[in-house]
């Protein structure tokens, strides 16, 4: 089954990529979860829209992720969270939260989806945070999460 890729799926491709997948993986999972769209002939000339609006969201090059990665290594991250005692947060703590206290902290704006945490983030307390600038480049920031 041919598809164009409209997310990045790790270990398949990039978004704007046409792609080859077995028609269970791509009519079961990738379809319905948006990561996505069949592939004709009218689809693959959307792929220049979706290339476009990849490059406007990536790092430029090598060089400019290895800028934004001592800026983000230089960070101080705190976000403030609900939580019981005993440092129980009511929930978790999600990517999008922690792009949104990245930002706060006066860091770059960063993609939530390459964010790779340590597992779910569900009490207070002190967190390694990677994520993938570029395929060469990953960041590594301390995440401190304190109730608030």
């Amino acid at each position: 089954m041919k598809i164009i890729l409209t997310q990045e799926v790790s270990g398949l491709g990039a978004p704007g990529d046409i792609v080859e997948v077995k028609n269970g993986y791509g009519r079961n999972y990738l379809l319905p979860q948006g990561f996505a769209i069949s592939w004709t002939k009218g689809a693959e000339k959307q792929v220049t829209v979706i290339k476009r609006a990849r490059s406007a969201r990536e790092i430029r090059d090598l060089g400019h992720a290895s800028e934004v990665k001592d800026q983000l290594e230089g960070l101080k991250v705190t976000l403030k969270a609900r939580a019981g005692d005993g440092g129980r947060l009511f929930g978790s703590v999600t990517p999008a939260e922690i792009v949104d206290a990245v930002k706060a902290a006066g860091g770059p704006a960063l993609d939530r989806r390459r964010l790779e945490l340590p597992g779910h983030i569900k009490t207070t307390g002190s967190y390694p945070v990677r994520i993938k600038l570029h395929p060469e480049v990953t960041a590594k920031f301390d995440l401190t999460v304190v109730q608030g």
